[in-house]
Formats: C-alpha cells, sequence, structure tokens
C-alpha cells in the first residue's frame, strides 16, 4: 500500500506529462470510465434513456467473466458499460457487479503512455504497483483488441485511476463507438480533498476534487436527449 506520507514526501514531484492543469472540469489524460452493472441490457437501456445514444455491444473479456458495452465521450474517450457475461463461469464474474443493484460508476483509466515509463518512476517513487499486464477483448466483428494496464495498489478509496496503453494496432474504443455524447465533467469528492489532491499532484492528474461526506466519483454525460449524472 502507498502510505499517506509516501504520497506526501514525493507529491513534489509529477510522474506523468508535465505542464498539465490541474484545475480541468475534465482530466486531460482521462481513456475511460466505467459504468458497472448487474446486467448489460440493463445499463445500456439506462444510458440510452437518458442521453438518447444507445451504447454498442463491445464484445467479452475472455477468463475475466465480464462483457461490455461502448459510447464515444470524444476524441480518446469514452464510456464503457461493464456487466457479468453470462457465458462464461459464474466464479469468473466479479462479485461487486453481481451486487449492483443500480448502474454506478466504479472506476477510471487514463493513458499515460509508455506503461513500462511510468512503471520506473512509480518504483523509483516507492509507490507499489501491479503490472504493466496484458489485456484483451475480442469484439463482435472478431476483431481482438489488445492493452496494458497498470494498478495502484493504493487507488486512495478507489479514487485514483487505473493506467493503460492500448496496441498500436488496436483501435481506441471511442473511435468506431457511438458518437453523439460528450463528457462534460469528471471529478472526485472527499472528506479530505487536501490529501488526495497532494495523490493526484503526485501523480500529475488533473483532477477536481471537492469535499464531500464520504470518497466518491462524479461523473456529467450530455447527449442529444439531455444530461446523465453518474456517482461511485
Amino acid at each position: 500500500m502507498v502510505s499517506r506520507r509516501t504520497f506526501l514526501v514525493l507529491g513534489g514531484s509529477a510522474l506523468l506529462t508535465p505542464g498539465i492543469s490541474l484545475c480541468a472540469e475534465v482530466p486531460a489524460l482521462l481513456d475511460h470510465i466505467v459504468l458497472g452493472c448487474n446486467d448489460l441490457n440493463r445499463g445500456i437501456t439506462f444510458v440510452e434513456g437518458y442521453t438518447g445514444v444507445r451504447p454498442a455491444f463491445g464484445g467479452v473479456h475472455p477468463g475475466g467473466g465480464t462483457q461490455n458495452a461502448l459510447l464515444s465521450l470524444g476524441e480518446r474517450r469514452y464510456l464503457e458499460i461493464l456487466a457479468p457475461d453470462p457465458t462464461q463461469p459464474d466464479a469468473n464474474s466479479p462479485p461487486f457487479l453481481k451486487r449492483l443493484s443500480q448502474p454506478r460508476l466504479v472506476r477510471w483509466a487514463v493513458h499515460p503512455g509508455d506503461l513500462a515509463a511510468l512503471a520506473k518512476k512509480l518504483r523509483e517513487a516507492d509507490i507499489a504497483f501491479e503490472g504493466p499486464t496484458l489485456g484483451s477483448r475480442k469484439r463482435p466483428d472478431g476483431l481482438v483488441l489488445q492493452w496494458q494496464a497498470l494498478r495502484l495498489k493504493d487507488t486512495a478509496s478507489e479514487m485514483l485511476p487505473f493506467f493503460i496503453e492500448w496496441s498500436a494496432d488496436s483501435i481506441h474504443p471511442s473511435a468506431d463507438s457511438p458518437k453523439g455524447c460528450s463528457l462534460l465533467r469528471f471529478e472526485a469528492s472527499t472528506p479530505d480533498p487536501e490529501t488526495l489532491r497532494k495523490q493526484a499532484a503526485l501523480l500529475h492528474l488533473d483532477l477536481g476534487i471537492v469535499k464531500g461526506d464520504r470518497p466518491q466519483l462524479h461523473a456529467a454525460i450530455a447527449g442529444p436527449r439531455g444530461q446523465l449524472t453518474i456517482t461511485s
């Protein structure tokens, strides 16, 4: 785990791309946000009902027990609806997805570039992480997308993202997912915003952070029918 002291001591150095404003309404390197749901069709209908754009089935994660549907949120940004895949063994499905009674924001990802370089910087800063590990998804058209992912062992109560690097020969999901929506705002609330700001600054994440009763992520998506607000 990454201790609070470690973050505070190292908070003066940036690990990701320098020169990014720390007050943007949407983090510049945001890759995608994940809406968890216990049933994929239910999640698709939920998003379409608010935005007027129907997310498209994206495929399954072999061995991961999940399937997804996707909605573009602009250039190199998208929404992923993640749900259990009934065609895979039930034991493979993440238990937290099956427990969700309502769709909710469960995680987010950023694309910092070279994950090997990021891993080196994290290691030098003595920040615990896992990866990079390989991931893949087979689309309905048979095309297989591949990526690498790196995850912090301390995600600061699920407020911090995981990091993704897409394979050079893989189409970014935002490029051919249903369009018409945009991400207006993405931020975190927490009872201790100053600590989270220092943690985000260490990773050079321009994440909006406000004071709240409990740790929670917030996203606002605009579509032709209206606005969808989702929280963790």
